[in-house]
């Protein structure tokens, strides 16, 4: 894939994590694509939907599969500011999307390569082909920011 094609993808999932941010929710964006056009777009809102599955991966699924009428979503890329949980990995498996994309690795509950490999688990019928690190430093800027910002708002 052209580096530049995932880096402009990237930009439009940042902007999806900037949206997050402004809303209060960490900043986490995501755009899934097909044959250059978007299907979706999310951004994190489990705070204000109350809702702990309204990662931004999940919203851009929901979004796409509602736009095609289809839960599978074949030959699609998915573009996410940070490496998925394992409950996203799981919904990416499920809608059979071809290819991840993402910028910053999540230490913590990263679930395609970092802490965890579910993306390739054997046991899975599918498999997701995944590249991360793309614009990996700005969208773990992004993330940075919001909580240094978070921090002293509680400090103060």
């Amino acid at each position: 894939m052209d580096e530049s094609v995932d880096r402009d993808w990237m930009e439009i999932a940042l902007a999806e994590a900037r949206r997050a941010g402004a809303n209060g929710e960490v900043p986490v964006g995501a755009v899934l694509v097909r044959d250059g056009e978007i299907l979706g777009r999310g951004c994190n809102g489990p705070v204000a939907a109350h809702d702990p599955t309204a990662h931004a991966e999940i919203m851009a699924l929901r979004e796409a599969a509602a736009a095609v009428g289809n839960y599978r979503l074949p030959g699609t890329t998915l573009y996410v500011t940070l490496e998925p949980c394992p409950m996203c990995i799981g919904a990416i498996v499920h809608a059979r999307v071809a290819r991840l994309v993402f910028g910053a690795t999540d230490p913590k509950t990263g679930a395609a390569g970092s802490v965890f490999n579910l993306a390739a688990a054997p046991a899975h019928n599918h498999r997701v082909r995944v590249d991360g690190g793309v614009l990996g430093d700005a969208c773990g800027d992004e993330l940075r920011s919001f909580f240094r910002a978070r921090r002293r708002t509680v400090t103060q």
